[in-house]
């Protein structure tokens, strides 16, 4: 019996699904998160630290990570503190890179879920080499003392004579004649 290509492609797709949910492949993930603003500046690494100690235990190894700052947000976020909902402008962004097995990555984010300190976090696939954007300094040309900078020539005005109505009105007429 032949089958149909259709099926030969659903079953591809179903296979290759089971093989990325089994346990012992491993992935790089990058977390993205943003502290509340009120935790003090020498208590943001216990909490960072706190993060890298989840994803050791999820069994984890770390690759890179961006320590946070204190950063303007784009809009307002809510978080809670106690039971009231407070609102921020500001929070601590920060992010850490990391290789981890599938499962290890869906653990990380149960925990992250309970962490009071964070008002929001991203947990994503990503890619081992660096991708962010590499900064270039303004080139900047050298001016010895001696030099002199040139400017540009200034332009002068002419000065102009009063125009008639009558020489007006001639240049409209041969303008819209043409």
């Amino acid at each position: 019996m032949v089958q149909c290509p259709l099926h030969m492609a659903d079953e591809a797709v179903i296979d290759a699904v089971e093989t990325e949910t089994e346990a012992g492949i491993s992935r790089i993930y990058e977390i993205g998160y943003v502290i509340v603003p009120t935790v003090k500046e020498e208590d943001l690494e216990k909490i960072v630290g706190g993060i890298r100690a989840e994803i050791e235990k999820a069994g984890g190894s770390f690759i890179a990570e961006g320590a946070p700052s204190q950063t303007r947000l784009a809009y307002a976020m809510e978080a809670l503190e106690g039971a009231r909902k407070v609102e921020y402008d500001r929070g601590c962004f920060g992010w850490i890179k990391f290789e981890a097995q599938i499962a290890a990555a869906h653990t990380l984010e149960e925990a992250l879920k309970t962490n009071k300190n964070l008002m929001r976090f991203i947990v994503f696939r990503t890619v081992r080499e660096d991708t962010r954007a590499k900064m270039k300094p303004p080139q900047l040309r050298e001016v010895k003392r001696t030099d002199v900078i040139k400017q540009a020539p200034r332009r002068i005005e002419e000065p102009s004579a009063p125009v008639s109505e009558e020489d007006l009105q001639k240049a409209l007429d041969v303008i819209t004649s043409e």
